[in-house]
Order: C-alpha cells, then structure tokens, then sequence
C-alpha cells in the first residue's frame, strides 16, 4: 500500500512540523468514537512522537468539528467493552506518562469517553462555544475509566453536576470547571493553540520530561490504584440490560 493510500484510510493522521508533532483524528463514519481501531492507531502514533527526537510537543486534533463522540456504542452492543475499557485506561496512562507535553485541541463536541482524552492531556485548549457533555448517566452508564483523570481536572462540585447531570456544557463552563486549560473565541483558537504550542517548543527535552513527571505523579498513582477497578465496572455496565436496551435505542435514533 502506499503512503497515499494508507494516509486516505488511517483514522489518525500524523505530521510533524517545527518540533511539534500533530495527530489528527479522523474517522467522521461515528463521530471519532473510540473504536478499537482508533485507539490502536492513536496509541501507535503517540509512541511514534514519543520516539521522534525532532518532536518537542504532541498536539491531538480532529478533523471535523466533532472532536471525539465517546465510546463506539456499535462495537460495544456487539463486542461488549472488556477490551475496549482497558485500553481507554492505558490510552490515558500513556498521554499522562508520555515525555513531552500533550496539547488537545477542540473547536466543538467532545462526548463522554472523548473527554478523557482531553482530561488526560497537560494542556487543552478549547472554543469557547464547543460542547462538552458526560452523557453515560443517560444510558444507564456511570464516567468510570475517564473518572480516573476528569475528576482530577474538574472541581469536584462541577464533576458532580456534570456526571450526575449529564447535560451539554460549553468550552467556556469547560474551563471554569477546570476540565481545559483555557477557552477562546472560535476564530482564535488556531493562533492560540500555535502559540501555546510554540513555547513548549523552546523547552528543553530533559526539563519538560522531568517536569511533567513532577506534575502528574498523583495522576498516575490514581490511575495505577483504580484502573483496574474503573475498567472492570465499564466492562460491567456496559453488559447490562439496561445499558444495552439504552445503546440499541440510541443508535436506532441516529
């Protein structure tokens, strides 16, 4: 296969440019759900960054205005989420660990399990008008694997309303609840996430592996006590019958 034709069917696209390297979700079929090939393929770009001695900084995007819809309910009703919920826990332990800064970058909806991501990265930038919503409740679910880094990020009055809830809340309340980094108007989200980008750029390797080690060693201690835990109760709820009477009517809806 060439490099054409590989990069027209991959779900994660990879580039690198002045030492940041960018990957690129891009499966619009189901909204970039978390589906076992994506996650494959977002895992091996992370470790191919990772590796790069030319990148300083990973940048995760999407390529549509969905940043990423959750779980892929289609291959949950039908595959369960034994598999499926571990390797979203070690997704989120690998961009926790990685030696050099993760940036997510979202100009519109993150869904459930989309926002783990997004809580697991150092930096996240978001629209001001984008769309964040912890949607399980509503399916008979709980936020379990992705509990593991949100409610590490949020306030915990805010984690409450958002995962009790489960309502649509914006990139603005996103980052009053301390889920991003910051929010910004939509038209200036690209200059913003380049010049974040562009400053961790300048730091060297050493310092920023060894800071982000600093920062984030309570996260992974959380995530190595509880993702075991958290997965097996994903795993548990999914399998329900009433989580999977909800996921069928769900997706007889779209």
């Amino acid at each position: 296969m060439t490099d054409a034709a590989h990069s027209s069917t991959e779900l994660v696209h990879y580039a690198v440019s002045d030492a940041v390297a960018t990957l690129t979700l891009d499966s619009p079929a189901n909204r970039n759900a978390l589906s076992r090939r994506l996650v494959t393929e977002l895992f091996a770009h992370l470790e191919r960054a990772a590796a790069d001695d030319d990148v300083r900084v990973v940048l995760v995007e999407s390529s549509g205005k969905v940043f990423c819809s959750g779980a892929d309910l289609s291959e949950a009703t039908t595959e369960g989420m034994e598999e499926g919920a571990r390797r979203i826990v070690d997704l989120q332990r690998l961009i926790v660990t990685l030696d050099k800064p993760v940036v997510t970058k979202n100009v519109g909806a993150v869904r459930a399990g989309g926002i783990g991501i997004i809580a697991a990265a150092d930096i996240a930038i978001s629209a001001e008008g984008a769309t964040f919503a912890l949607t399980e409740v509503k399916l008979g679910l709980a936020a379990a694997i992705i509990s593991l880094t949100v409610h590490q990020r949020m306030n915990p009055r805010a984690a409450a309303l958002t995962t009790l809830g489960g309502e649509v809340f914006s990139g603005a309340d996103a980052a009053a609840y301390g889920l991003v980094t910051k929010a910004v108007p939509a038209d200036l989200l690209d200059d913003e996430v380049a010049a974040v980008c562009a400053s961790l750029a300048t730091g060297a390797a050493q310092g920023l592996r060894e800071s982000k080690r600093i920062l984030n060693r309570d996260l992974v201690a959380r995530i190595d006590a509880l993702g075991a835990e958290m997965a097996t109760t994903s795993a548990r709820l999914f399998a329900s019958d009433e989580a999977r009477e909800a996921m069928t009517a769900f997706l007889s809806r779209k």
